[in-house]
């Protein structure tokens, strides 16, 4: 049989998973109101600021009692902030099930070295969390950016906890419900969901958040930039928009116009709905080609926003070099560019599906994937 290249074509290649596709229509002339060359400490660098954690509240449904902040170096830099000023008051149970979890697990035991229980799943599986004691303070990612599976509710985190609960949300956040009554700290990059510029995070801390740091000293020396406490009480400033350091006020814009793109979909449930879309696309191709499988084992922990994939044809002799050239033949193609897996996780692809990726895109790269694959066995041949 000849294998054809499809005739169309996604309209936007662009499949990463960070920094993400841009919203739909994108262009810098959307950003035109961003002030630039002013200080982000006069009023109109802090208003911008304030109306981005406004905004933030207000499509996520964050209670008005959550502090929201935006602060340093991504969410690396908030999830860091959270762990290096909070953690050490009680024990600590450590949940990984990918490259990003597994990072956190390394900082808490092997740099603060916390006396720390150890949860770990493989790629493609969730800890259990009818297994995890809540009375501990609890870390983990509410989304596994690079294995492909979510936590699909917060039904298991108990009302009653003793603990706090620290959440990487990263690829979450805007795409999927967060139970925020069930989460303490919750952390996410705009470079995600919203497909905004990388560099900044944002820190949402409950109400149990803020008692611990006004509470709790930390035995180890805090760097500046991640100090949330002055003289024993919340710095409020950093959660009306007096950021630690500067912030780039173009980024600020850029996120603006992306939660106001947002609105206009109808809000986060306009959000979430776009990403499980695609996602759907995804999975039902799967279902129908035997040769690719959801590297999610369960289908309810299956991500809707970084949707990974394995290849499961016994005719592949090398499933890392065979899953690199398929990767690569789509981006000389021009119809998915950057959709390798990562690189700590098992070989196989990553197809961003978020919410500012257009359904018709995905449709169309599924066709793609088919003729790489058959080219690329053709090829091993």
């Amino acid at each position: 049989m000849t294998n054809t290249a499809p005739a169309n074509r996604p309209a936007n290649a662009r499949f990463s998973s960070g920094p993400c596709a841009k919203i739909p229509g994108f262009s810098l002339d959307m950003l035109s109101d961003a002030p630039l060359g002013r200080s982000h400490r006069a009023a109109i660098g802090k208003n911008k600021l304030k109306e981005a954690i406004d905004l933030t509240r207000e499509i996520l449904g964050v209670p008005a009692d959550y502090r929201i902040g935006i602060v340093p170096a991504s969410d690396t830099g908030a999830v860091e902030m959270a762990l290096w000023s909070l953690l050490g008051a009680r024990k600590v149970t450590m949940c990984a099930w990918e490259s990003f979890g597994s990072g956190w697990v390394t900082d808490v035991v092997k740099q603060l070295k916390l006396d720390a229980e150890v949860k770990e799943a493989g790629y493609g599986d969730i800890v259990d969390f009818a297994t995890v004691d809540f009375n501990t303070d609890v870390v983990f990612t509410w989304n596994g950016t690079t294995s492909g599976v979510r936590v699909p509710s917060g039904d298991k985190i108990p009302a009653d906890r003793e603990g706090l609960t620290i959440c990487d949300a990263t690829s979450a956040a805007f795409a999927m419900d967060l139970p925020w009554d069930k989460l303490d700290v919750t952390t996410f990059s705009w470079q995600k969901v919203l497909g905004g510029e990388g560099g900044h995070g944002v820190l949402i801390l409950s109400p149990r958040a803020v008692e611990r740091l006004e509470s709790y000293t930390p035995a180890w020396p805090l760097p500046k930039i991640f100090r949330l406490t002055s003289k024993g009480k919340l710095i409020e400033g950093i959660f009306v928009g007096e950021t630690i350091n500067t912030p780039s006020m173009l980024c600020v814009e850029d996120y603006l116009v992306a939660m106001k793109w947002a609105k206009t979909i109808g809000g986060l449930k306009g959000l979430v709905d776009r990403a499980a879309a695609n996602a759907k696309v995804v999975w039902d191709f799967c279902d129908a080609n035997p040769w690719i499988a959801n590297l999610a084992n369960d289908p309810a922990t299956a991500s809707t926003t970084s949707v990974c994939l394995k290849f499961n044809d016994a005719r592949i002799k090398d499933g890392a070099a065979f899953a690199k050239a398929v990767a690569k033949r789509l981006e000389k193609e021009g119809v998915a560019l950057d959709i390798g897996a990562y690189r700590d996780a098992p070989a196989g692809l990553r197809i961003w599906c978020g919410s500012t990726i257009e359904k018709a895109d995905v449709e169309a790269l599924m066709p793609w994937l088919a003729y790489a694959f058959e080219a690329e066995i053709a090829a091993q041949a």
